[in-house]
């Protein structure tokens, strides 16, 4: 299937097909050179297999893990564009999951001002949501994404049968995402979830965790509002990310224990009973006091605050406002 993703910046195609990766030029039409990025943790044959299909292609792989979102191979990346003579009428493609996504598509977006960026997601985590939306961003100073932009892909490609290379842990991983994503705004999916073997209904979980994010970015591309919603789980969950060094807990972990600290009551109690069938968190000890460290330089803070999504409801959510106090009594009650 096709779904049409409409932005300020530009409309794209996210096309959701398996086998797909055979078929990427055929639906690209990629004429001038591409850059295919991927990193070490990606199955080499799925860069290969996009390489094979574009008449001049470079394969950049760089080391896998969030310790790779960081300047140093940003400039590589830059590097290889300029080396290999890359110009506007040329483009990145990454191979891979959201650190790849995150690097690729920031450094489409500063080379030459801009070049067209095509994004091939190979995780769940990747392909439910950070492959989708346009943010592209470094870590830095030890902070996630401290440092990117806004950039639309020109297209998405996403082809189910490569998740069969994932260990279970990057499966259940990314379907924190979508178990985040059911809990603010899908309660039919939020029980399809409950109710059966993740694996056995995944086309369907993607497709609808795709439709979720298109309606959430389509009203509010750069994140001034309703965007926010997606970041249920994110606000303590960045926080303890960076904490743990960026690589002890994977993300989709460090957003599962975000999302406890943001509900309460029978919804906490569900999204609690839904992670821990798929072998996600819902506890773990940290250093309360780094975490409170960090959580004050995340992008959502505000002043004295931050604006955090909440849970009251399963398939409803509400913004509300945190002083920095509630928040480190929020921390104090959790461990």
């Amino acid at each position: 299937m096709i779904i049409n993703v409409k932005t300020s910046s530009g409309n794209y195609d996210i096309t959701l097909k398996r086998n797909a990766l055979n078929e990427v030029n055929s639906i690209l039409n990629i004429k001038g050179k591409a850059l295919i990025v991927t990193d070490s943790g990606v199955p080499e044959i799925y860069a290969k297999t996009v390489a094979g299909q574009i008449e001049n292609s470079v394969i950049y792989t760089f080391p896998q893990g969030e310790q790779s979102k960081n300047f140093e191979v940003y400039s590589a990346l830059l590097k290889a564009l300029a080396e290999n003579k890359f110009d506007r009428k040329d483009c990145v493609i990454a191979v891979g999951g959201g650190v790849v996504g995150d690097m690729a598509g920031f450094t489409a977006a500063t080379y030459m001002r801009g070049i067209s960026f095509y994004n091939i997601p190979t995780t769940l985590l990747s392909q439910v949501d950070s492959s989708i939306g346009g943010k592209t961003a470094i870590d830095f100073l030890g902070y996630k994404n401290l440092v990117g932009a806004f950039y639309q892909p020109k297209a998405v490609i996403i082809d189910p049968n490569v998740l069969n290379t994932l260990t279970d842990r990057q499966f259940n991983n990314g379907l924190s995402e979508s178990i985040k994503m059911a809990a603010t705004s899908n309660s039919e999916l939020f029980e399809l979830l409950e109710n059966n073997n993740a694996k056995d209904i995944i086309d369907t979980v993607i497709e609808k965790s795709l439709l979720i994010k298109k309606a959430v970015v389509e009203e509010d591309e750069k994140e001034t509002g309703l965007r926010k919603v997606l970041n249920f789980g994110h606000t303590v969950g960045h926080a303890i990310e960076t904490v743990t060094g960026l690589n002890e807990l994977y993300h989709g972990e460090c957003v599962a224990l975000g999302m406890m600290f943001m509900s309460s009551g029978e919804p906490k109690e569900r999204i609690a009973e839904l992670l821990i069938k798929n072998n996600l968190p819902i506890k773990t000890s940290f250093d309360r006091e780094a975490v409170f460290e960090a959580l004050q330089h995340d992008k959502k803070s505000a002043g004295s605050g931050v604006n955090a999504v909440f849970v009251d409801k399963i398939g409803e959510f509400s913004f509300k406002f945190l002083e920095f106090s509630e928040i480190y009594k929020l921390l104090k009650g959790v461990s």
